[in-house]
């Protein structure tokens, strides 16, 4: 039998069945982030995009992602989420960053599986979305260090990044 609990005896895919699983409180903390120009920053930090409101644009579809990760994700249970939160914090140039924003979701639901992906997939899409509303004044951005934090809850326990981890805004 693989480790991969998403293949089968045969090593076929398949959803892995919960079912027998206790309801048990499950959170996950994300964290990602979009490098760009100073002046990108600037403009997003001004409240002047031409878009709109990039931040609280990208913190509704970065909420919307993370209820919608069983539609994108094949294998992924749909889950009822308790609750989705995202912080976004900039960076300001400072010679180890060109101009950031750190996007932090946190993501919890009580049921039989954790929510790893769900926020996972907050993170990406919000970032993704920032990406999008900001690219006629910089195609050059870059998103990186897209990883779980934390999470808690089930019969795996918690884990906690190593330290050394990119830095919490």
């Amino acid at each position: 039998m693989s480790p991969l609990t998403h293949f089968d005896a045969e090593g076929q895919a398949h959803m892995v069945n919960v079912g027998a699983k206790p309801a048990t409180r499950r959170v996950a903390v994300a964290r990602g982030r979009i490098t760009m120009q100073a002046g990108t920053l600037a403009l997003i930090q001004s409240g002047t995009a031409r878009k709109g409101d990039v931040l609280g644009v990208a913190r509704i579809a970065a909420i919307q992602a993370a209820k919608k990760t069983s539609d994108l994700i094949p294998l992924c249970h749909p889950l009822a989420l308790t609750r989705v939160a995202i912080d976004f914090a900039a960076k300001s140039p400072d010679g180890n960053w060109a101009g950031a924003i750190i996007c932090t979701a946190t993501v919890e639901t009580t049921g039989p599986t954790g929510v790893e992906m769900e926020a996972l997939t907050a993170v990406q899409v919000g970032l993704l979305t920032i990406y999008d509303m900001c690219k006629a004044v910089d195609r050059g951005m870059v998103m990186t260090d897209v990883r779980v934090l934390e999470k808690h809850g089930g019969t795996s326990g918690s884990y906690l990044a190593p330290a050394g981890e990119p830095p919490a805004p």
